[in-house]
Order: structure tokens, then sequence, then C-alpha cells
């Protein structure tokens, strides 16, 4: 914990690092309006991710994403502006902040890879063990 505290102090107050850190973060540009949100508490809703995005323009959606199996937050979220410029400002403006306790990264969000279709069982490659599919207790 102490080296780790050592080494953040170090890159806080190393001039080249922290602007090389800051540059490689803050020069993609953006070309949609929806941006994606990291570094959130578990705590975060929906309605205050809104209360913190909505002074830097019009948002048409703020998404905090929910485990299904817990029901809580999974620690990220997706913000969508009118325009792109709106995102921007969004972006200078809340990357490296607080929210909730918790310092927030704002990134662009990078468009969803499209997931192979499930395998049928004829499809999916044997390998010389098969499974029991009988429900219950037979004997």
């Amino acid at each position: 914990m102490a080296f780790l505290s050592g080494f953040q102090r170090l890159i806080r107050h190393t001039p080249l690092l922290n602007s090389h850190f800051t540059s490689i973060r803050l020069n993609s540009t953006l070309t949609s309006p929806k941006l994606f949100v990291s570094g959130l508490s578990r705590l975060t809703t929906d309605e205050k991710l809104t209360e913190a995005f909505s002074p830097f323009g019009q948002l048409t959606e703020a998404k905090v994403i929910i485990d299904r199996a817990s029901g809580r937050s999974k620690g990220f979220a997706f913000v969508s502006y009118a325009t792109v410029e709106e995102a921007e400002k969004a972006r200078e403006g809340m990357n490296a902040k607080f929210l909730d306790g918790w310092v927030i990264f704002v990134d662009p969000a990078k468009p969803r890879e499209p997931r192979p279709p499930p395998q049928s069982q004829s499809e999916q490659p044997q390998t010389g063990f098969t499974v029991n599919k009988t429900v219950g207790w037979c004997g």
C-alpha cells in the first residue's frame, strides 16, 4: 500500500509523466455524442448520473450498467448527448472529477462489437465426454 501511494505521488508530481498520461486520455477526438464513464461508485444511480452530466448540455440518455445477478452497478455507465460538442464539453468538465466519492473517467464510447451466434447442440465439437441430461434422481 505504501509503495502504491508513493508511486501515485511520483506520477502526480512528475510533470512529464502527468502531461503524457493526460494527453493520451484527452487526445482521442469524439466522433459520436456517446460517452463511456468508468470508475463509478456501486451506489451511483441513473438519476445521480443525469444530475451530474446535465449542466453540459441536453442529455438523451444516462444509463448505469447493472449486474443482473446482484442488481448493483458494475461501476461504469454510458451517457449520450444531443450533439458531439455537448459531449466534448461534458468530457472535459467531468473527466477525473469526483462523483459519489469516487474519481470517474470519461472517454468516447466505442461501438459494440457483434457477438457470434450461439452454437446449437449438434454443431458443438465432440470431445469424448457426454453430458447426462437426466433430471431428478434415478435409482
